[in-house]
């Protein structure tokens, strides 16, 4: 049977939609990369990870797991295996080395510039790890401010800056930022006066409100002419950044500056930005050679257009710049039947004035229009008027043609003149030392979850940090991860347009199985087609096989019949063959040559009419029904 093209191309269609509705909610979940490839191990170091990994696995259920969670892994506070500036996992559930701002924010209400927004340490609500612990911004619609000191500076010479942390947006993110400060090293820090407007060197992490997604890097830099500061933004991440703000996982942000001026950007170990910190910085770190002039303007006779009106043009004597662009239509006819008499909308006569009607306030009644009933049998009703066509005489006002311009000199453009302020900076990689690390941020909501802090100058240090601390909260995330079916619940709970796609895909298939599939009840009177195999009816067999059977019945008795005749033929033949026999042995004295020729003549019909008893004989041994048969066969 052919399947109508129009089903497949549904078909089809609605499958591709199935695809972009998981594809769609696949996006939103984290970016999967491999391991060796997320950590930057070589294959020895990865053995060990991965046995430590199998020694440390809890299955929930044992004693001391956490209900809560269906998958537990035993939980080693990360030792960073190299030279680091900064660490810090929370672990210890204490805010030692982290000192609370005390000041106010600098351009803020006094009833909001106090930095009174509330820190813990906690676990995480969801995927938690058994014994880790993090830094929680508790508070939303409050300023928070919390900073730490390095444990040296870190002076921006020939070895790169790595720094690396965890955010978590438990509850999702309305308005508020992520982000951490790397303050300068100014002589005069200090972090109970940590505020907006402390000097920073580096500000990098992600930052919300509304719809517009960010990862801030921005770092300072110093004019070394009239010595200012400015900041300088690195461009946008070449990724959608939405996922990592809605899906309540922990993610992994990274950056590395290098002496080479080029900077990456990492989210979870994937590079999400890169560039250089010469080229790909608003504004850029070098201002321009040359600029406009300001003191340059435009004389008064430079002409700037390209086009003018002729001049020698003239207006045609027969060009009518007062007639109208429409006209009455002078064939038009009215129709017959029209009710000039009649309007088109007559007070309703059934239409009564309300009881609470107040002439003096509300003004004289007057009942609602409707349509005139006697208007519509009609061509139309009112005073009638010719229709409107367009005037062919009309023309407009007249305007002379454009010519080219023979004074044009071009879009003026001020005169170029050497920038005053230009300086040139090959090294911005050269920032100005690094001594704490800060936290200052506002934000409409709370339990924003931040750990394992490092700055380094080695990514493979930073690497191994990740691996011993992210890696396991990866790990359980992933075994938490629901199955496809619970994926395809959540995102139609989101969007419920989607449960119309699950019926389709469902349901289309299903349906079409059974309307090309299903085997269709033949009728009583169905005549085939000529093109169909015979149909064989089981009665009409059974009766043909027994009128078979009489008549082999019948001939089987006829052919014993027939074979007792034909015995006594050849028995009466046999006895004449053998008196020929003898005549001829008589004769065979007459000469040598005659009974040669009498013996071989008389031998073959003996060896003929042999031949022939045989298969008489074994004609009579055979059965009636095997001798119809071949007579069937024979005759066939």
């Amino acid at each position: 049977m052919k399947v109508d093209r129009g089903w497949i191309w549904r078909v089809l269609l609605l499958t591709s939609l199935v695809a972009t509705a998981i594809r769609a909610q696949d996006e939103e979940s984290d970016v999967q990369v491999s391991d060796a490839d997320e950590l930057s191990l070589n294959e020895e170091e990865l053995k060990v990870l991965v046995a430590e990994e199998e020694e440390e696995v809890d299955v929930s259920g044992k004693d001391g797991g956490d209900e809560n969670v269906s998958f537990q892994v035993i939980y080693k506070t990360p030792v960073p295996t190299g030279d680091v500036y900064f660490v810090e996992t929370f672990d210890d559930g204490s805010l030692e080395r982290w000192q609370l701002s005390k000041t106010v924010k600098g351009d803020a209400d006094e009833e909001i510039s106090k930095y009174d927004g509330k820190w813990a340490v906690e676990q995480l609500k969801e995927n938690r790890v058994p014994g880790d612990q993090g830094l929680v911004l508790k508070s939303r619609a409050k300023h928070h401010a919390i900073a730490a000191m390095l444990a040296r500076p870190f002076v921006f010479k020939d070895e790169p800056l790595v720094v690396q942390y965890e955010v978590n947006f438990q509850d999702g993110i309305d308005c508020g930022g992520a982000y951490i400060k790397l303050l300068s090293d100014t002589g005069s820090l200090t972090l109970e006066q940590f505020q907006d407007r402390t000097p920073y060197t580096i500000m990098f992490g992600p930052d919300k409100c509304g719809e517009d997604y960010k990862l801030h890097f921005i770092f300072r830099h110093q004019n070394p002419l009239n010595k200012d500061w400015e900041e300088k933004h690195a461009k946008r991440p070449d990724v959608d950044l939405k996922k990592f703000y809605t899906d309540r996982k922990t993610h992994l942000y990274t950056l590395v500056l290098n002496p080479d001026n080029s900077y990456e950007m990492f989210i979870d170990q994937s590079s999400v930005s890169h560039g250089s910190l010469l080229h790909d910085v608003v504004p850029p770190v070098n201002p321009l050679k040359e600029i406009d002039d300001p003191a340059d303007s435009k004389p008064q006779d430079w002409d700037e257009r390209a086009k003018i009106p002729d001049p020698e043009a003239v207006k045609p004597d027969d060009w009518d710049e007062d007639a109208p662009a429409k006209i009455e239509d002078p064939d038009a006819v009215k129709p017959e039947g029209w009710l000039d008499e009649e309007s088109d909308f007559i007070p309703d006569p059934n239409a009564e004035k309300p009881e609470d009607w107040d002439e003096e306030m509300d003004g004289e009644w007057e009942a609602p229009q409707i349509p005139n009933p006697a208007c519509e049998t009609a061509p139309g009703c009112g005073k009638w008027k010719r229709p409107m066509i367009n005037n062919l005489e009309y023309k407009g006002k007249w305007k002379a043609p454009l010519v080219d311009n023979p004074n044009y000199q071009g879009a003026w453009k001020p005169r170029k003149i050497s920038n005053p302020d230009y300086f040139e900076d090959l090294q911005p990689f050269k920032m100005t030392p690094i001594k704490a690390l800060g936290l200052e941020l506002w934000s409409m909501t709370s339990d924003i979850y931040f750990d394992n802090f490092i700055i380094t100058s080695q990514k493979e240090v930073a690497d191994r940090w990740a691996s011993d601390s992210w890696g396991l909260k990866k790990l359980v995330a992933s075994a938490n991860e629901p199955g496809i079916f619970a994926q395809l619940m959540t995102a139609a709970e989101e969007r419920p347009w989607l449960w119309i796609i699950y019926l389709l895909t469902v349901g289309l298939p299903v349906g079409l199985l059974v309307l090309f599939c299903w085997p269709k009840k033949a009728d009583d009177g169905y005549a085939y087609k000529k093109t169909d195999l015979p149909q064989a009816n089981v009665e009409e067999e059974e009766e043909e096989e027994e009128e078979e059977e009489g008549a082999a019945n019948k001939e089987d008795k006829e052919a014993e019949a027939t074979a007792a005749a034909e015995a006594a033929e050849e028995d009466e033949d046999i006895e004449d063959d053998a008196e020929d026999l003898m005549d001829e042995e008589e004769e065979e004295e007459e000469g040598e040559e005659e009974k040669e020729e009498e013996e071989s003549t008389a031998q073959q019909p003996l060896d003929h009419e042999g031949e022939e008893e045989e298969e008489e004989e074994e004609a009579t041994q055979e059965s009636p029904k095997q001798t119809t048969r071949k007579r069937r066969a024979r005759k066939d």
